[in-house]
């Protein structure tokens, strides 16, 4: 009897499968569960992106399989945190890619990707362009910025759409480093700080800085004039500093940057500083910098004189700073300085502890009541180092005074106080350790 032929799956079969049980239809799928979600949907991805290589023929109509279903899924799935979206703003570069690497038509690229924004539901594709723009190869530039001009220059466009058609030209013109183009569209439109900023770096790519330091001029009095946030831009200031020093005027530089850290002084300004002071007047500024930092922020000021090593001046200052202000701070900017003071100088890093105990406890973080514990028997042994029991024992009392009813907490912390507190213990792995030689006798 002659055998059956079994029929051989494809890799494609193969991939499609994986499409529907990566996108479990008929589940709903809740916030808390969207990051595993999207990340079982990105292994899919990658294994298209793969065989992109091999056969991007097929793996279009593969992405556009996988797209299609994604906007399927779109009712069964909480996206708050906009993961999903990603994806399929992901999946929409990936199927770009496939259809150049196919060398498909670049105009009948565009006009399905086109199809696709028209029809978009679920506002999957509302920053595309500015991803898609970056892919695209010189043709596919070229006809999309045609079809998107069309659609800029349609007589009774709504100012919202020719808002939306113009940004996307920019973004266009500004992967394919077109500033002449760019400018035009930027005369029609706003001419906001981030054009400047993008024309100042086309001007900067063909070797005209005094050029490009007159778009950034230009962009940092629009955003000082400006109160909205639309268009901004964070890099203007540095570019300024940077173009002044490659047209030979490094102390105009050096102006402009202490002008902006003595006005907001924190890592980023100082960093931005630094690089602009030259090494033989660093002594000197130094002194300047720890007055502009006696002014700036606590936190700020904390992270820049931890940097600085300036542990006596952050001591001082912190001795200064009422509780209340120390149990406002995040413990990722407090404890890494309770730990840089606790050797010399105990009394200040105590008072750090205790702000970290404290702003669990009072918050009612039951999850974080270990942490606040730890905290609080490191604060013991730091006032105990300064010679300040009787200010432990106010706070004993303060704690006693106001948490006594947490029962998941109280037991510990007298604990804490009793002088038994977590660090006196065994710790999991050494209690393990403890029983294997229990079990395994004294020559195990």
């Amino acid at each position: 009897m002659a055998k059956r032929k079994t029929k051989k799956i494809t890799e494609t079969e193969i991939i499609e499968s994986a499409i529907e049980e990566s996108l479990r239809p008929g589940d709903f799928i809740g916030y808390d569960s969207s990051w595993s979600f999207v990340s079982d949907l990105e292994k899919v991805k990658n294994r298209i992106d793969d065989f992109i290589n091999k056969e991007p023929i097929r793996s279009v109509g593969l992405i556009e399989t996988f797209i299609a279903a994604c906007y399927e899924k779109a009712e069964e799935i909480d996206d708050s945190s906009g993961s999903f979206g990603d994806f399929v703003d992901a999946l929409f570069c990936s199927w770009v890619n496939a259809r150049q690497k196919a060398d498909f038509a670049a105009k009948e690229t565009i006009d399905r990707l086109l199809a696709w924004m028209d029809n978009d539901d679920y506002g999957f594709t509302y920053y595309l362009e500015r991803n898609v723009s970056k892919l695209l190869n010189k043709k596919g530039l070229i006809e999309y910025a045609a079809a998107i001009r069309t659609r800029f220059d349609a007589k009774g466009v709504k100012d919202h759409h020719r808002r939306q058609w113009g940004e996307t030209l920019k973004s266009i013109y500004a992967a394919s480093r077109d500033f002449e183009s760019y400018l035009s569209i930027c005369d029609e439109t706003d001419l906001l700080p981030i054009d400047c900023e993008i024309l100042a770096g086309m001007l900067l790519s063909r070797r005209k800085p005094a050029e490009a330091l007159k778009w950034v001029e230009k962009g940092l009095e629009i955003q000082s004039n400006n109160k909205l946030y639309r268009g901004s831009s964070y890099k203007l200031d540095t570019m300024k500093r940077d173009i002044l020093t490659k047209l030979g005027r490094p102390e105009e530089a050096l102006a402009d940057a202490w002008q902006e850290f003595s006005e907001h002084p924190d890592e980023f300004t100082h960093k931005e500083l630094l690089k602009h002071i030259p090494k033989q007047q660093r002594p000197e500024y130094h002194s300047r910098i720890l007055e502009a930092i006696s002014t700036a922020e606590l936190e700020a000021a904390i992270g820049l004189l931890l940097k600085l090593k300036e542990t006596e001046v952050l001591a001082e200052r912190l001795r200064k700073t009422s509780s209340r202000s120390l149990e406002s701070l995040s413990h990722y900017t407090t404890e890494p300085a309770a730990k840089k003071l606790a050797k010399e100088y105990p009394d200040a890093a105590a008072r750090l502890y205790e702000a970290m105990g404290l702003r669990i406890v009072n918050a009612k973080k039951s999850k974080y009541y270990d942490a606040a514990i730890s905290n609080f028997e490191q604060a013991k042994r730091c006032y105990e180092k300064a010679g300040l029991e009787s200010v432990w024992l106010e706070l004993v009392e303060n704690v006693r005074n106001n948490h006594s009813r947490k029962y998941g907490f109280m037991p510990a912390f007298e604990e804490v106080v009793e002088g038994r507190g977590p660090s006196t213990k065994p710790s999991f792995i050494e209690l393990a350790k403890t029983r294997a030689k229990e079990i395994g006798g004294p020559n195990h």
